[in-house]
Order: C-alpha cells, then sequence, then structure tokens
C-alpha cells in the first residue's frame, strides 16, 4: 500500500442474545469478509461496554485516486 490508498471500510454488528450478554460466534460471517478482503481494524462500543460494531477496511476498488 502507498500513501495514496484509499480505503473503504464495512461495520458488522456482533450477534447478541435476548439478553444482550450473551454474542453468538460470528467466525463463519468474519471469514467471509475475510475472503473478500476485509480486514478487522477496530471496534466501537457502547456506552457502558459491550460491542456494538466491528469495523472492517480494504483499499477501495478501482484503483487510489478516486
Amino acid at each position: 500500500m502507498t500513501e495514496d490508498t484509499r480505503w473503504e471500510y464495512r461495520t458488522l454488528q456482533p450477534p447478541k442474545g435476548p439478553t444482550h450478554k450473551e454474542a453468538a460466534d460470528p467466525a463463519a460471517e468474519l471469514n467471509e469478509l475475510g475472503d473478500a478482503g476485509w480486514e478487522f481494524v477496530d471496534t466501537i462500543e457502547y456506552v457502558g461496554g459491550g460491542t456494538k460494531f466491528l469495523v472492517f477496511k480494504r483499499p477501495k476498488r478501482g484503483g487510489s485516486s478516486e
């Protein structure tokens, strides 16, 4: 990657159970995102704790000057 690389971002909301305390394993969806070129980079947390979103990025398709 160069300084001119442009990125696109995607978020995934982790699955939660009825109590919002237990979460289902998102491994299959994470593997699909990885196969599509997405890289996990960060989380966005709820105020007070817990993961609201997983954040992914990949180089923008169609070149670096979009």
